[in-house]
């Protein structure tokens, strides 16, 4: 537990570090490279076609350089992202942020189900999940972008925040929402937030 405590701390005064820089224009050659690292997973302009792989065009600035700082510190755990943000500097943390934040978010996919989502969009509102995310689910900040996510990503996410598996900004709002959550919840959440346009 001190251990997971500390990789928080340690985290959290990493961005405040970064904060205090301003975010640069993310549209030279070096950062367009680095970012071309991400895209073998993330997908060609930031919008993945692999599974459980999140999409990252259009998170918010602040959301993704929280998860690569928490990455680096090691308060999240991934074995194909720990090499890559041990080679990032605070300057790369901060460009990454920028330009994947300027692109083009992914739109949701045509809805096989909207009986699903009904219940989906129940469950948000009920869960109070606007509240943090914002009413489009767009995000803002420090909170993540959920509209248009893949759908079998936000199930994997909600089940680790729920099982306590998953930590970073917001882990404990998370955990107890996921927590109380049935398997049935769940997968209606995360159908109609994976097809929200």
């Amino acid at each position: 537990m001190r251990r997971q405590f500390s990789s928080y701390v340690i985290g959290a005064l990493s961005l405040a570090a970064l904060a205090f820089v301003p975010a640069q224009a993310a549209d030279n050659a070096a950062i367009k490279e680095k970012a071309a690292v991400c895209s073998g997973c993330h997908g060609e302009n930031g919008i993945s076609q692999t599974e459980n792989i999140p999409s990252l065009a259009g998170q918010p600035d602040q959301f993704i350089q929280w998860q690569l700082v928490f990455f680096r510190a090691g308060s999240r755990k991934n074995d194909q992202m720990q090499p890559i943000v041990e080679e990032i500097t605070n300057e790369d943390i901060r460009n990454l942020g920028a330009y994947f934040s300027q692109l083009t978010p992914p739109k949701g996919p045509e809805d096989g189900d909207p009986d699903l989502s009904k219940k989906g969009a129940q469950v948000a509102a009920g869960r109070r999940c606007a509240s943090c995310h914002t009413d489009s689910f767009a995000g803002t900040k420090g909170v993540a972008r959920l509209a248009g996510q893949r759908e079998e990503y936000l199930v994997k996410a909600l089940r680790d925040y729920k099982a306590g598996q998953r930590v970073g900004g917001g882990v404990a709002a998370m955990a107890d929402v996921a927590y109380h959550m049935s398997d049935e919840e769940i997968t209606a959440v995360s159908h109609y937030l994976a097809h929200l346009k």
